[in-house]
C-alpha cells in the first residue's frame, strides 16, 4: 500500500479525560483506504527534546470530510506535545502504516478486548466491522472509571463491558478476569485485542488454549514504521518481524510467546 506524507489541519483537539485527548485531522488531500489496527507516525512539532516520531493507531476516518481521528494517551514527553496541539496548527504525518486487522465473517461472535491506549483500534474495528452489533461484544479495561473514554460510543457496535483496577466502574480486576472472558470465552469464534503487552500475552495464551481465533496489535517502540530502524523486531515463527511493516496486527500463532 502507497504511503504518504502530509501536513494535516488539527481542527479539533479536546480533552476525555485527564490523561486522554481526541485530536481530528483534516487532511491536504483525500485520503486512502485506511483499516483498523494500522497507524500513523507522528512529527512532533517545535520540540528540542523530541526528535523521533511517534506511532498512534487510527481511532476513525470520515472519508466524507476527509478527516482522522487520533486518541493520545499522555505517557511520555511526546504525547504530552501532542495533547497541545493547537487548532489551526499542522501536523506531519507518515500513512497509512502497517497491517490491521482480518475483516471478521458476518456470522462470527466476536470478543473485542482493548486496554490502555488500545481502545482505539478496537472501537475503530467496531465501527467498521462487518458483524452485526447482536454478535459483537467489547471487553474494555482501565485503572478506573475516569480512565475509560467515549463509553457511550462502544453501545450502538455491540454489547460493552468494563473492567477497572479499582472497581470504580463495572467488574473489578483486569479484563482477563471478567466473566466473559474467564467463564463464556468458548461462545466466540473469534477474539481480537490491542492494549499492554502483559494484557495480550493472557488473551493469547487462553485463546490457544481454546482453540480460538485470535488476533492482537502489538505495541512495540516504532520509530521509522518503514522497517529500517529495527527498533519493533519481534520473534514469530518466520523469525525476526518488524512490527510496523509486518504488523502491528498479529495471528497469535505467528507469535513465539
Amino acid at each position: 500500500m502507497k504511503k504518504a506524507v502530509n501536513d494535516f489541519l488539527v481542527i479539533e483537539n479536546r480533552a476525555l479525560n485527564a490523561t486522554n485527548y481526541l485530536i481530528r485531522l483534516l487532511s491536504p488531500e483525500p485520503l486512502p483506504a485506511i483499516y483498523p489496527g494500522q497507524f500513523v507516525n507522528v512529527g512532533i512539532n517545535d520540540s528540542s527534546e523530541v526528535f523521533l516520531r511517534r506511532p498512534f493507531s487510527i481511532f476513525e476516518v470520515d472519508y466524507e470530510n476527509n478527516t482522522l481521528g487520533l486518541v493520545v494517551k499522555i505517557l511520555g514527553k511526546g504525547s504530552k506535545k501532542l495533547s497541545e496541539a493547537a487548532t489551526g496548527s499542522s501536523i506531519s504525518l507518515i500513512y497509512p502504516l502497517g497491517k490491521g486487522f482480518s475483516q471478521p465473517a458476518r456470522a462470527d461472535k466476536i470478543l473485542l478486548i482493548g486496554g490502555g491506549s488500545g481502545v482505539a483500534p478496537i472501537l475503530f474495528l467496531a465501527k467498521t466491522a462487518n458483524t452485526p452489533a447482536e454478535n459483537v461484544n467489547i471487553l474494555i479495561g482501565a485503572k478506573s472509571a475516569g480512565d475509560h473514554i467515549g463509553i457511550e460510543d462502544y453501545r450502538q457496535y455491540g454489547a460493552t463491558h468494563f473492567t477497572t483496577e479499582d472497581g470504580s466502574l463495572g467488574v473489578k480486576g483486569f479484563v482477563t478476569q471478567h466473566p466473559l472472558f474467564a467463564e463464556e470465552i468458548t461462545g466466540f469464534d473469534k477474539i481480537y485485542a490491542c492494549g499492554p503487552d502483559p494484557m495480550m500475552r493472557a488473551v493469547a495464551k487462553m485463546a490457544q488454549e481454546k482453540g480460538i481465533f485470535c488476533e492482537v496489535s502489538l505495541e512495540n517502540l516504532m520509530a521509522c514504521g518503514f522497517g529500517v530502524c529495527l527498533c519493533c523486531i519481534e520473534p514469530t515463527v518466520k523469525g525476526n518481524l518488524c512490527v510496523c511493516t509486518d504488523g502491528p496486527v498479529f495471528n497469535i500463532n505467528s507469535l513465539k510467546w
